[in-house]
């Protein structure tokens, strides 16, 4: 017999999980099946979470190597435990998922741990991990089965020699030199963390700058900062073969017409993600795709079938954990009949290196090519005088900020703990407000957060600490 349900939610990742907690606590009779085996995702299983844990424990140790001897801490001789780091880092990603499915329990959602297929537009069929295989019918269907890493055309990526994020997590030892093709966020945030722990980072990037996407200023300080540590750059470099050899592998790449080789530990792979849409049969159920391979949907979050839905990083938009949390919340609360709502104009992004990046909202050449005049405000944290006590002072607060109304329209951040400063801007735009409501805003002394304000009062022109 086919046991029915309100809602299916295939994927228990950051947006799917979510989604089916509230659907759940909204009154659907609720499933939510993930093939993984646990849930979290990506984010939680192999990238958001174990990467942080990962950037902490090499910028601890990297401080005590370099930086606590500058205010008086000595600490000897010190020694590093990769293996011990990696424990702790897997302590934190089961406590993590073990939560998750507490939280299952505790708001009624059934949990199925198998690979769900659609049969028909509301029947699907799913494989358990145990070998079993059943049907579910539902009424309303949501697909979050999120990204996997997309690679180079002839690379075999073996997890060992040649790696993808998913392995950079998970080397046994600090390579002695490594190579990260791609300047994104997560070659740069796993790049930075092997560096720190003593390798000798070099990045072959395709386009002449790194981060793709964000503002242009806060791209080249952020590629001076991490020169400056040590990380070297070849930009403008196409990479033609990967091979392996006995010691690791060869980097095969052109630049400036010229063909030059790279040996390295340990090569790591990361040029993007693609959407896992195949071993869905979306043919059964006659669900859309756009030409890259995600699911087509409307401003409601529904494909082209009336009772199917799909949310985070199988359809377009930042391959975000918390832009596919707030559509797992929007779709739920629509089908409930309730307003469920993404403001995609106020999705913060944040590379979680040392010193941070973030940003909301437009950049600067996004004005420029909507041909939107606006005014910038910048306040460099070298005159904030927490980032001074704390030795952070590299980078600098960037609000942009319409010149006829004075509405916050993007803002960005190189600096210490940006991440959290980012989320003031946000709330601010959110609400629609001007960089002169931030200015009068009073915050609290000696914080990062001053810097926020002052680069408010710098749109104006009226600094008080620069």
């Amino acid at each position: 017999m086919i046991e029915n349900f309100d809602v299916i939610v295939i994927g228990g990742g950051p947006g799917g999980y979510v989604c089916a907690i509230r659907a759940s606590q909204l009154g659907h009779k609720t499933v939510c099946i993930e093939s993984r085996g646990s849930l979290g995702g990506t984010c939680l299983n192999v990238g958001c979470i174990p990467s942080k844990s990962l950037l902490h424990s090499a910028e601890m140790y990297y401080k005590a190597n370099n930086e606590f001897d500058k205010i008086g801490i000595s600490t000897g001789e010190l020694s590093l435990d990769v293996s011990k780091m990696m424990k702790h880092k897997l302590k934190t990603v089961n406590g993590l998922t073990k939560g998750i499915e507490f939280l299952f329990k505790k708001n009624k959602v059934t949990y199925i741990k198998g690979h769900g297929s659609f049969l028909s537009k509301d029947t699907v069929n799913i494989k358990n991990i145990d070998g079993t295989e059943n049907n579910i019918k539902g009424k309303h269907i949501i697909i979050a089965t999120g990204s996997s890493i997309t690679t180079l055309p002839n690379v075999n990526i073996d997890e060992k020699k040649i790696v993808s994020s998913t392995g950079a997590l998970d080397l046994k030892k600090v390579p002695k030199r490594m190579v990260v093709i791609g300047g994104g966020v997560i070659g740069l945030e796993l790049g930075s963390a092997w560096m720190k722990l003593g390798a000798d980072v070099e990045v072959v990037e395709y386009l002449d700058h790194v981060l793709t996407g964000m503002d242009k200023e806060v791209s080249e300080s952020f590629y001076k900062i991490l020169k400056k540590q040590g990380m070297k750059f070849h930009l403008s470099a196409k990479v033609n073969a990967i091979r392996n050899n006995s010691d690791g592998a060869i980097v095969e790449f052109e630049k400036n017409g010229s063909n030059q080789n790279i040996n390295a530990d340990v090569v790591l792979v990361c040029i993007g993600r693609k959407a896992n849409t195949s071993g869905l049969k979306l043919e059964n159920a006659q669900v859309e795709k756009d030409s890259k391979g995600r699911i087509k949907i409307d401003k409601h979050f529904k494909t082209n079938v009336k009772n199917i839905y799909a949310i985070g990083d199988v359809v377009a938009g930042p391959m975000l954990a918390h832009k596919a949390e707030e559509e797992g919340i929007a779709v739920a609360e629509i089908i409930s009949g309730k307003f469920g709502h993404v403001n995609y104009n106020v999705i913060p992004n944040v590379v979680y290196t040392h010193p941070e990046v973030a940003s909301v909202g437009k950049s600067e050449e996004e004005l420029k090519k909507s041909m939107i005049e606006y005014n910038v405000g910048k306040f460099p944290f070298m005159a904030n005088s927490k980032a001074k006590v704390n030795d952070v002072a590299e980078g600098f607060v960037k609000i942009l900020a319409d010149k006829k109304n004075d509405k916050v329209l993007g803002v960005h951040i190189v600096g210490p703990d940006a991440g959290n400063l980012i989320a003031e801007l946000a709330l601010a735009m959110e609400f629609g407000a001007s960089s002169e409501d931030i200015a009068r805003t009073c915050h609290a002394h000696p914080t990062l957060t001053e810097a926020v304000k002052e680069a408010a009062l710098a749109v104006d022109k009226r600094p008080i600490h620069m």
